[in-house]
Formats: C-alpha cells, sequence, structure tokens
C-alpha cells in the first residue's frame, strides 16, 4: 500500500528528480531510489559486500601464490640449465 508523505527536498535535488525521472514517474523514481540506497548501505548489505570482497581476495592471494611457484620453478630451471646443472629442461619439472 503506498502511502502519501509531505517532504522538503533542496532545489538541487529536486532539479535532479526533474531531470532523471519523466513527468508523473517521480514517485516511483523516489521509491527506488529510496530502495536501493537502503539496501546498499544496510548493516546486512555491508556485511555481504565485506564477505564477498574477502573471499575474492582470498582467491586471488592463491592465484598469485601459485603463480609466484611457478615463476620460481621457472627460474631455478633456467639457472640450472645455464650452469650445466642436472635438469636438461623445462620439460623435467612437475609443474
Amino acid at each position: 500500500m503506498a502511502k502519501r508523505m509531505n517532504i522538503i527536498l533542496e532545489d538541487e535535488t529536486a532539479q535532479t528528480i526533474n531531470r532523471a525521472a519523466k513527468p508523473g514517474e517521480r514517485s516511483r523514481f523516489i521509491n527506488r531510489v529510496v530502495q536501493y540506497y537502503a539496501a546498499m548501505h544496510s548493516p546486512v548489505a555491508l556485511r555481504a559486500r565485506l564477505k564477498h570482497a574477502a573471499l575474492r581476495d582470498r582467491d586471488l592471494v592463491a592465484f598469485v601464490r601459485s603463480d609466484n611457484t611457478r615463476v620460481d620453478i621457472q627460474a631455478k630451471a633456467k639457472m640450472s640449465l645455464g650452469t650445466g646443472g642436472l635438469l636438461a629442461s623445462l620439460s623435467d619439472l612437475k609443474i
């Protein structure tokens, strides 16, 4: 159920709403903006975004760590090849 409310807005805010919303759709536009803002700034939404970022960063760290290991193995192989070491080629390595 809709509820009628009288609110006071800054002139600049009212102009922004008038530019963004078609005539006759201001209420719907304001409702969507308020719902979006509340959803993005609630404590639950903040926790969800922090959890997502932590998981993303964990996966990124694992990827970088594995990539660095691969680079280290390749560097050791090049050093061994250059000094007449035991490794005949990079294909001898278990990557």
